[in-house]
């Protein structure tokens, strides 16, 4: 990996990590045109950069973070599914993060249920989140370990499923990155070194660049989220993934045969 595929592959990272389009979706498939895929510093550089996004979650919504310790238990309850699913369905999971097939039939499957969500659920106005209710939505997060789900929109949904307006579903969903994209990250690292790699400094300082571009771009990344879902709902993202998804398809099969592995 050189310095531009890191900035680019944290462009994508801070765009799509808090959008309903599969941020590991889009990397996987990013990193397999570099042909940088099947390198284990590539697998752990697309998990570590997360923690520049989790950062601008918590630089834009600091205040939030001193509520009281009710909204830390409710994240705490909505991480447990992540937790156990994780650990259960670890090896399944990594087989199905090299293949772009996977990545393709979620983003379509995907966008067709995004095109329904606002006529099923969006007039929903719900505000307050019950213990009951997080640990729903950290099942429904728990669907974001097959790549192309998209864990924002997942866990987005399963609030709306639970009667939340789509402001307050979104904004739960943020703040529910924060354990669970810290835990993949420790996980990860732990794996990375358990095998025995160490990183040198050129991966170092990539890591350091691909968090600060994650961080930037997140930050504008939620902020014009909040406000076209807000106003617009989800077709928009629907007809992207069904699009995205049928691309990679074509491409795969027809163009350049997208290998991972």
């Amino acid at each position: 990996m050189d310095v531009l595929q890191a900035i680019i592959l944290a462009i994508i990272e801070g765009i799509t990590e808090f959008l309903p389009v599969s941020s590991t979706g889009h990397m996987i498939i990013a990193s397999s045109f570099f042909g940088i895929a099947q390198d284990d510093f590539t697998k752990l550089f697309t998990i570590v950069i997360q923690l520049g996004t989790i950062l601008s979650v918590i630089v834009l919504y600091f205040k939030r973070f001193f509520q009281s310790l009710d909204f830390y238990f409710k994240l705490f309850v909505a991480f447990i599914p992540a937790v156990i699913f994780g650990l259960l369905l670890g090896d399944f999971i990594d087989g199905l993060l090299e293949n772009p097939i996977t990545v393709a039939v979620s983003l379509i499957i995907g966008g067709f249920l995004l095109l329904k969500v606002d006529e099923w659920f969006g007039n929903s106005e719900g505000t307050e989140i019950s213990y009951l209710t997080a640990f729903k939505i950290g099942l429904f997060q728990c669907l974001a370990m097959i790549p192309g789900v998209s864990r924002s929109g997942a866990s987005i949904v399963g609030g709306m499923t639970q009667k939340l307006s789509r402001t307050t579903a979104a904004e739960f969903s943020f703040f529910l990155a924060i354990p669970t994209m810290l835990g993949a990250t420790l996980k990860k690292s732990y794996d990375y070194y358990k095998d025995g790699f160490v990183l040198s400094d050129d991966q170092i300082n990539l890591l350091i660049i691909g968090n600060v571009v994650g961080f930037f771009v997140a930050l504008i990344a939620i902020k014009s989220f909040i406000g076209f879902l807000t106003k617009h709902g989800f077709k928009i993202f629907g007809y992207y993934r069904i699009v995205a998804g049928i691309a990679i398809l074509l491409i795969h099969f027809f163009v350049q045969k997208l290998t991972i592995i």
